[in-house]
């Protein structure tokens, strides 16, 4: 199918998300849209899946103009989406999930599970995508939930595929995955626009890229062109795609962990015997397959669970078993792994998430009654430093984009002093000028004598932050490197060979 986007425009009141936007995807072609947090990818594909209306322009399948007043106007013909949000049920298996809506029933109108099994196995045979139908998805990793969405969407028969930040929470062996099965999706026929903001893989994917900055297309070039150009493109300035920092100059340990364990539910250790300490002037980075322990790890550093033994300290004061307030009143600095969860409140202003721990200090509040003027004042400022994307300060944080979210969270936990900062997953969702500035940010901390410690499933991002090196396998620590050591020892490490 041949799709083309003639001028197509929305407006949020005087916000234009997107202004006269012409694109073309060709029958079979994986098209890159590449932009900033907010650029309007997002909003564009919408338009195309019937989940916002365009207010100029049109669209055309084949040459022939089309209108979509609902997603399900756009699966009749053969438009599938797959969002950055998995939008799966947890307590059905992969089969109930693939199936929904279009349920196979037997002669007396009962669901016929043997049928929508053969299904998906149908379809993860054809498309390589490999699932067990009958798994719950809530026991399912997040790579293969993503091919579970994937295979939801290809049911239908799709001939154009969208894709909007597919790879944000995948880990790099995931994304490689995902990249093959790509290219064998589009070699059968099927048009796919893939929306990201990582200039690595776009140009290990596309066919074409097309690059939207604040809503308008500045350009369309080949995966050809050089990474600081694409990054120029997206962020209308010259972007530096390499760290800039110094030696570290350690200044004595802040953070202390000895010995610390910590059990799930089953009673399996998934923390086991961890020991290491962090200094003040120094980034240590963790490195590791996700689900070898690091997520555990760091909700025993911050007191969100409790360790069955062992001794976490910041500065000399023991924290292991108090509480979450104890640990951030101690000093420590947090950015969640998942900000979703963990990170804000969807229905609290932008100002509100900005002072959430802490609200009770006497610039925001006194005798118990918050000051409305110097939360808006703290977060003008917080929105001009991290360049967060919003139509107001009051706006709910929920309606913004997933990397404006993320720079919420990092100005509230950047914006104070602290004594250690554990970030999971920092630049999660981020542009490549939103990853420099955060970057840069974190190695201020680090020169201002903070203690950082990072968990990342990006290996780009360990080996540029850190000036040591952990690696998480199967709960333990199982190495420490030099940002020296080659990535193929350091994965042989990840992968349990030592």
């Amino acid at each position: 199918m041949r799709l083309e986007l003639r001028g197509l425009t929305k407006r949020f009141g005087a916000l234009v998300a997107n202004d006269h936007i012409d694109l073309v995807v060709e029958p079979g072609e994986i098209h890159c849209l590449l932009g900033e947090n907010g650029a309007g990818k997002s909003t564009l594909m919408n338009m195309l899946y019937g989940l916002l209306q365009p207010d100029e322009g049109e669209i055309l399948l084949n040459d022939k103009p089309w209108h979509c007043g609902s997603p399900r106007d756009s699966i009749a013909a053969g438009i599938g989406m797959v969002h950055q949000h998995f939008m799966l049920v947890p307590v059905f298996t992969v089969a109930e999930n693939i199936m929904l809506g279009r349920e196979p029933r037997t002669r007396s109108g009962l669901l016929d599970r043997a049928a929508a099994r053969r299904r998906v196995e149908d379809l993860s045979r054809r498309y390589g995508l490999a699932v067990h139908a009958d798994a719950l998805v809530a026991d399912l990793s997040v790579g293969e939930q993503q091919r579970v969405e994937i295979l939801k969407a290809l049911a239908n028969d799709v001939e154009v595929l969208i894709l909007d930040e597919p790879t944000a929470v995948l880990t790099p062996q995931e994304i490689d995955e995902l990249i093959e099965v790509l290219r064998a999706i589009a070699a059968a026929g099927t048009s796919i626009i893939f929306i990201s903001h990582k200039l690595k893989e776009v140009t290990r994917l596309a066919d074409r890229i097309t690059v939207i900055r604040r809503g308008a297309v500045i350009a369309t070039v080949g995966p050809g062109t050089p990474e600081a150009e694409l990054a120029e493109l997206m962020v209308g300035r010259s972007v530096e795609l390499v760290v800039a920092k110094s030696r570290a100059r350690p200044r004595g340990p802040k953070l202390v962990v000895d010995g610390l364990s910590v059990v799930d539910t089953a009673g399996v250790a998934v923390v086991d015997d961890v020991s290491f300490q962090v200094e003040g002037g120094e980034i240590v980075g963790i490195a590791g397959v996700v689900g070898n322990g690091q997520s555990e790890l760091i909700n025993a550093l911050l007191g969100l669970v409790v360790p069955v033994r062992g001794s976490v300290t910041v500065g000399g004061v023991e924290l292991a078993g108090r509480s979450p307030r104890d640990h951030l009143g101690a000093g420590i600095g947090y950015v969640p792994e998942d900000r979703s969860h963990d990170g804000f409140i969807g229905t609290f202003s932008v100002a509100e998430n900005l002072i959430l721990d802490l609200a009770g200090r006497p610039e925001f509040s006194r005798h118990g009654v918050m000051s409305p003027n110097a939360v808006r004042h703290n977060a003008s400022q917080r929105v001009e430093e991290f360049d967060i994307r919003a139509r107001s300060v009051s706006d709910p944080v929920g309606e913004l984009s997933g990397g404006n979210q993320q720079k919420v969270v990092l100005a509230r936990e950047l914006s104070r002093p602290l004594e250690v900062l554990i970030a999971g997953q920092p630049t999660r969702g981020l542009d490549v000028g939103s990853i420099e500035f955060v970057h840069n940010r974190i190695v201020r901390e680090r020169d201002q004598g903070t203690a950082v410690l990072i968990v990342s499933a990006e290996l780009d991002e360990i080996y540029a932050l850190s000036d040591r090196i952990l690696v998480m396998c199967g709960g333990r620590i199982v190495g420490v490197a030099d940002p020296s050591t080659p990535r193929e020892t350091l994965g042989l490490l990840m992968a349990g060979g030592y």
